[in-house]
């Protein structure tokens, strides 16, 4: 049984709460009725939710990337607040204060949205299980990468765990990416071919976990890099230069992957092909932009879409590990049964 089959049994078997006695006690079902949309979330409700996620989860990359860029990562010398006195910046401060302390509310913007999206998903007649958990753990997720980035304050900006923050939105991005392909109610056309499902699962696989790879040594490569953050910022000390190498060493691993599983989906007609393709051109997009920074002294605009494409090339390669995992294990099932 497929998990949409799934839901819609529970969809039928769900209890009708609209014909419920409008004097009796608020329950967890009914007492957000009046809400728009929360009464009674539909799918597309809860998939749109998990869109907002996931795009506020990708816009919080490009605003710490600003941060960064225009040394304003200690513009608010201390954390949770902003200086020893105040939660908020004062006159002092200048341009850099006000940079950091904008990026730092717009954490509660995300926090609002993980708070909705977690209402919808558990609102939800058709959500799963899993649903609520990954909900769950990305609404759980966001203060802790905010202690982190208070963190990567107190430490000046660490090299490391600045890194460790720019993984953990990563994180953030990639279940942000599963919640979407979970709440999906669109029906996507699937492989029906065994041996075409597991090499397509293989490949995919490895394009995560090198895009993983590919992503942390990038922020090695950063972190040995000019744009620290602050002026007096610490270096972790490698060299750029070789960190770099290092990097699109990686990448052209990437592409190379990147390619197989593109002509493997073409050749065997599968589903995903118009997925891989996409990945394909943001992985040559990506490559172009990283090229062109480096050959110009990285500046600030490029870094920026830099990483706006390390986002986009998480959300693809977690996509593509979904789909083909998800037609794996149906016709592995199919052929058992």
């Amino acid at each position: 049984m497929t998990t949409s089959d799934t839901r819609t049994e529970r969809a039928a078997a769900a209890p009708d709460t609209a014909t419920r006695d409008p004097g009796s006690k608020p329950t967890p079902r009914n007492r957000f009725a009046r809400v728009p949309g929360f009464g009674t979330p539909t799918a597309r409700f809860i998939h749109g939710w998990s869109i907002a996620q996931l795009v506020v989860n990708v816009g919080i990359v490009v605003t710490g990337g600003a941060v960064r860029l225009t040394g304003s990562g200690l513009g608010c010398p201390t954390w949770p607040q902003c200086t020893d006195e105040s939660f908020v910046p004062h006159q002092a401060l200048g341009m850099h204060g006000a940079i950091e302390f904008g990026n730092r509310m717009l954490t509660w913007v995300l926090v609002i949205v993980a708070i909705a999206t977690w209402l919808a998903v558990f609102r939800g007649r058709d959500s799963t299980r899993g649903d609520r958990w990954l909900a769950t753990l990305i609404a759980l997720g966001i203060p802790f990468q905010a202690v982190i980035g208070g963190i990567s304050v107190l430490t000046d900006l660490n090299p490391w765990v600045v890194s460790l923050h720019f993984v953990l939105s990563m994180a953030l991005v990639s279940a942000a990416t599963v919640l979407v392909f979970r709440t999906s109610p669109r029906t996507r056309e699937k492989t029906t071919n065994l041996v075409a499902a597991r090499l397509g699962g293989a490949l995919s696989w490895l394009i995560y976990a090198f895009t993983w790879a590919t992503i942390y040594i990038g922020t090695v490569v950063t972190g040995s890099g000019p744009h620290a953050g602050d002026a007096d910022a610490p270096r972790n000390g490698l060299d750029p230069g070789a960190m770099t190498q290092l990097h699109a060493d990686f990448v052209f691993i990437l592409v190379g992957l990147a390619l197989a599983v593109a002509v493997t989906t073409r050749v065997l007609r599968m589903p995903q092909s118009p997925a891989a393709l996409v990945y394909v051109a943001l992985l040559a997009l990506q490559g172009v932009i990283g090229g062109v920074q480096y050959a110009t002294d990285l500046p600030m605009a490029l870094v920026i879409a830099h990483m706006l494409g390390s986002a986009l090339l998480m959300i693809g390669a977690t996509w593509l590990v979904l789909w083909f995992g998800r037609d794996q294990r149906e016709v592995v099932g199919s052929s058992i049964g």
